[in-house]
Order: C-alpha cells, then sequence, then structure tokens
C-alpha cells in the first residue's frame, strides 16, 4: 500500500519507524516531515493545517491510505474531506475529534454517561469564572476550552495566581481556545496515559503509558508538551486496564456513537488513578507524544494491520495485540528556553552515532537540514531518546549515555529524572 502520513513531530517519527516494518506497505509518504522522517520516507512542505493543498497533494499521489498524527487537522475536518473523495484515512472525523478539540463537549458526554470524572465548571466570562473559583479550594484547575498545543492546563497554587491567569486566559492567551474556560476540582492521585484504537463499534485496548509535563526534574516548571515518558507504568495494571475499559473507554464509545459521532481512531485517554479509582481528566483524539514513542518500541504486532482493520470496521478480528514486556523510556532533548522563546538552527551531532550502536533509537521532532546539508533544531521538543532494557534503570541508563556522550548539541536539556515515580 502506498501510505502518507500527516504530521512532523517525535509521534510521527515513531509511527513512519513502525510502519515501515510492515509488509503491508509498499511506499511511505509524510508531510511535512522532518529530518529523521526524511531518511525513511518521502517528505513534501505541506503544512498540517493547509486541508486544501493537502487534498491536491492527495489526488495528485494517489495514496491508498492516509493516517493523521496531530490535532488541528482532525478538528479542521481533514479526515471528512478525506473520505468525501474516497481515500481510506485512520482518524477521527470533526465531530468525533470534538473530544479533543473542546474540553465542555467532552465533560458533558462523561456527564450523560457517567464516564467517572473532575468537578467542573464552564465558563465565558470573567466574573463569572472569578465567583466560582472562590468557591473551590487549592491547588486550582483551568483549562481553555479548545486546543493549546498541550500548553492549556494550568495548576496554580494560590487564590491570586489563579485569578491571575484566568485574566490572561480570557484577554487572549490562547486566542480563540480560551474564550471559554474550564475550572475543575483537582484530584489526588497518579497520573497514566491509557490508549485504545475504535473502529465506531469495536474497541482494542493498547497498553499505558506515563508522561512527564513539567518542564525541570522534580516536576517543576511550566506545563510542555511533554519532557519524556516509560512504559510500562506501575501504577496501571490489569485491574485497572479492567475498570479503565468497562467504565471509561467503552461507555465513551457506545456514548459518541449514540450520539452521531461514531469514533474511529486512536483514543488517548489521560487518567487520574485516585483512591476511588480512575478518572478521566481529559480525551486527546490522537496518540501521545511523547507517549506514543514508547509504544511504537513495545508494540511486535503489525501497525498497518490494526489501522486497516479498524478503517474497515473489523477490529474484532484482531484478538489480541503482541508486545514487548521489557521497560521503555524516551527522553526528550529540547531547545533551551522551551517551552518559552528558544532560538532554531543550532548544529546538532552525534545522532547516526547513537542510532548505529543500537543502545537507543533516536526519534527526530523539530528537527530540518539546514542549506549546508547539517542537522539542526527547528522547534521547542527536538529529540527523542528511546532505549529499551530489562529493568527500567537500565533503560535510562542507556538514554542517558546516548545523550551524554553520542550526542553533541549545545542548545538541548532534558530532565534528569525521567521515571523518578517508577523508580521510587
Amino acid at each position: 500500500m502506498k501510505v502518507l502520513l500527516i504530521g512532523s513531530g517525535g509521534r510521527e517519527h515513531s509511527l513512519i519507524w513502525k510502519l515501515n516494518q510492515s509488509k503491508l506497505v509498499s511506499e511511505l509518504a509524510c508531510l511535512p516531515g522532518n529530518a529523521g522522517i526524511s531518511e525513511i520516507a518521502s517528505v513534501f512542505p505541506i503544512k498540517v493545517h493547509e486541508i486544501d493543498k493537502i487534498i491536491e497533494h492527495v489526488l495528485l499521489k494517489q495514496y491508498d491510505f492516509v493516517i493523521i498524527g496531530p490535532e488541528q487537522p482532525l478538528a479542521m475536518g481533514l479526515v471528512d474531506k478525506l473520505k468525501k473523495i474516497g481515500v481510506k484515512v485512520f482518524g477521527p472525523t470533526q465531530s468525533a475529534a470534538q473530544l479533543e478539540s473542546s474540553k465542555e463537549f467532552t465533560k458533558k458526554l462523561c456527564s450523560k454517561y457517567n464516564i467517572p470524572t473532575a468537578d467542573y465548571g464552564v465558563f465565558d466570562n470573567l466574573e463569572d469564572a472569578k465567583s466560582y473559583l472562590k468557591g473551590m479550594r487549592a491547588p486550582y484547575v483551568l483549562k481553555a476550552d479548545g486546543l493549546a498545543a498541550g500548553k492549556g492546563v494550568s495548576l496554580p497554587e494560590t487564590l491570586e495566581d489563579a485569578i491571575s491567569e484566568l485574566e490572561e486566559l480570557f484577554s487572549g492567551k490562547f486566542g480563540n481556545a480560551s474564550s471559554k474556560v474550564l475550572i475543575e476540582e483537582f484530584m489526588e492521585g497518579q497520573e497514566a496515559s491509557f490508549f485504545a484504537i475504535s473502529d465506531g463499534v469495536n474497541v482494542l485496548p493498547l497498553i499505558a503509558a506515563q508522561d512527564h509535563k513539567r518542564v525541570f526534574d522534580g516536576d517543576t516548571g511550566p506545563n510542555t508538551g511533554g519532557m519524556g515518558a516509560y512504559s510500562p507504568t506501575p501504577v496501571f495494571n490489569d485491574e485497572i486496564q479492567n475498570i479503565v475499559m468497562n467504565e471509561i473507554i467503552i461507555p465513551t464509545v457506545k456514548g459518541m456513537a449514540a450520539d452521531g459521532h461514531p469514533y474511529l481512531g486512536v483514543l488517548f485517554a489521560g487518567l487520574m488513578i485516585t483512591n476511588e479509582g480512575p478518572k478521566l481528566i481529559e480525551y486527546n483524539a490522537r496518540f501521545g507524544d511523547p507517549e506514543c514513542q514508547v509504544l511504537m518500541r513495545r508494540l511486535d504486532s503489525d501497525l498497518m494491520d490494526i489501522f486497516l482493520k479498524a478503517e474497515e470496521g473489523n477490529l474484532d478480528i484482531i484478538k489480541e495485540l503482541i508486545w514487548s514486556n521489557k521497560p521503555t523510556v524516551n527522553i526528550v532533548l529540547a531547545n533551551k528556553g522551551y517551552p518559552g522563546k528558544y532560538l532554531n538552527g543550532s548544529i546538532i551531532k552525534g545522532t547516526d552515532e547513537a542510532n548505529a550502536k543500537g543502545e537507543v533509537v533516536v526519534f527526530h521532532a523539530g528537527t530540518k537540514y539546514n542549506e549546508n546539508g547539517k542537522l539542526c533544531s527547528e522547534g521547542g521538543r527536538v529529540l527523542n531518546i528511546t532505549s529499551q532494557a530489562d529493568t527500567l534503570i537500565k533503560a535510562l541508563e542507556k538514554a542517558y549515555n546516548a545523550i551524554d556522550n553520542d550526542i553533541v548539541w549545545d542548545e538541548g536539556f532534558c530532565r534528569r529524572d525521567i521515571g523518578h515515580q517508577a523508580i521510587k
């Protein structure tokens, strides 16, 4: 099959890497891709939000199957437009992608179908939001309703900081995404990321991972898109998975179908494992990043076959997936200044040397080749160093060894405590 993947991050590089192993795939392309992706797939300089250009490209190249990585084109209705021209595509429609593009939509679905989640209020003006906030306990949970590139959640510790954050949100901190704001109760527990795939009716569970949202060691500093991940995670066992499937995932898929939004694609459930059981924090309508990278390293089944069965509505044919039991880690190398301001264009060396040793697989995120053919940074999160071993500690040693001894990038930094919860 001739397959096109939409996206440019570390998630997409790991998906391309896995799809490249499939006997069902004869040709791979990606747009816009990145430097690492360009080494195993054809790349084209079309951005993920340029929907009309994507459609023109798909018609020109006559792809057999399209896979959509990031959330933006899903929210913009790319799946609907591809289906309209008769192209097979993996990903939810625009109405189904509201599970991610509108947190209010998801909360209403949870209320309707008794899916466990945090109590909340949703507001479109500052005064009502401040009034509700004053009745809540610290720490506070504030969320932009719409898409904010993984940065729309804040956890102020004081009422003063929470009001200040509300003022920023309603002043357009995230544009239209924060024209509505959710205020939620703070849930105590351990976070986990759980993934499943749905064909609109059937649901296939994948596995769980745990990521690290804060930029600095000790879970300090501002939230990011994710600074690292590991899988498996000790906070998520078979018993919890059964509860999550029966009380959260399956009711969501059934509810979406009943409400006229059948969901075909990846369901990424951000969960809080509380003393009362697992509760939904939020949904994403695609694979997580940096979690996808550890999932692809652990997956031993054919990824393309899974996507095909889902698109055809035959996911129930797959009775069980094959996974490596080896602990797997992903450490993000980010640009100094991220998630704030940073400079692009600094030279990166040593990625090929790191890969050649066989200890790690380096997935590119924000990279490109400059006019002199040198690998350089082109984004906030730039590289993903993934490794596997018999223990989590050994996997981490491999990854950090590659960062310290193989990769040379003066402008890069990483967290040094990935997996600290599991090690503890």
